[in-house]
């Protein structure tokens, strides 16, 4: 075990936005034997607090499904992928086409754009003050769109993904991380939370055989299968523990902490 990567909501983090007393511990412990520490997050830089506070994590963090490489004590973007614009305007109008009450909004770079109903239909909590605006109104020509969502009400979020994936897979890569939300999440196309954390542990010439990952949702399965232990956390999403090559105990139980805990007497 030489890298340890890990998604954050759902695996180490509760909707409080809390981590464990023993899960801080257990990374920690990581990081004092020399392990090489890696957050793999959905989240966007600004949601990164409780990493900084809790942890004390100051190394890099894989944001917004990999399409961003962030260094938390320079606090700064390092890498980014973002999406083409033509592209993700062709993949909405697809969407609308099959969910014609869908609404989208855009992370990128700088910050968070969303169109009129976004909020509504639920997404108030993911937002600060922002101002909702047609997408093609508010990015501009040269913003780094590096998460691109789409949210519609009445659809059982496994079934939002099955009818829209294949019908965008030309011009995105979609996934989705939200248990009970219908909230599809878009990058530029082929990338996803491996394909960095790949290039990321090659980087410091670590083999996936070294790599121990843990995760819980549909946007961390190609991530645990990559991985020479991949963990599917068992509260996560059906599917990912069913292709996940280990099971972790649940989040309540901090299953990750007591994994590591295991791994590292056997150092």
């Amino acid at each position: 075990m030489r890298l340890v990567a890990s998604d954050l909501d759902g695996t180490i983090l509760g909707p409080d936005n809390r981590i464990s007393d023993r899960t801080v511990n257990a990374f920690r412990k990581c990081m004092d034997a020399g392990i090489e520490v890696v957050f793999v997050t959905g989240r966007p830089p600004r949601w990164l607090n409780p990493l900084r506070e809790q942890i004390g994590h100051t190394g890099t963090v894989i944001c917004s499904n990999g399409a961003i490489l962030y260094d938390l004590l320079a606090g700064e973007v390092t890498w980014s992928r973002p999406l083409g614009l033509e592209g993700m305007f062709q993949a909405a109008g697809i969407i609308r086409s099959l969910y014609p009450a869908v609404s989208f909004a855009a992370e990128t770079v700088e910050g968070f754009h969303l169109e009129p109903g976004f909020l509504e239909s639920g997404g108030a909590d993911l937002l600060g003050e922002v101002t909702p605006a047609p997408l093609k109104q508010s990015l501009g020509a040269d913003a780094r769109v590096v998460k691109f969502l789409a949210r519609v009400d009445n659809v059982h979020p496994d079934e939002f993904l099955a009818a829209v994936q294949p019908a965008v897979a030309h011009l995105v890569s979609t996934t989705h991380s939200a248990p009970s939300v219908p909230l599809l999440e878009m990058s530029a196309p082929g990338l996803d939370k491996v394909v960095t954390l790949a290039e990321y542990a090659g980087s410091l010439g670590i083999r996936p055989a070294e790599v121990v990952a843990f995760g819980d949702m549909p946007n961390d399965l190609r991530m645990l299968c990559w991985a020479g232990r991949g963990y599917a956390m068992a509260s996560g999403h059906p599917q990912v523990r069913a292709a996940a090559s280990a099971v972790a105990p649940s989040f309540a139980e901090d299953g990750v902490a007591q994994v590591l805990e295991d791994l590292l007497r056997e150092l």
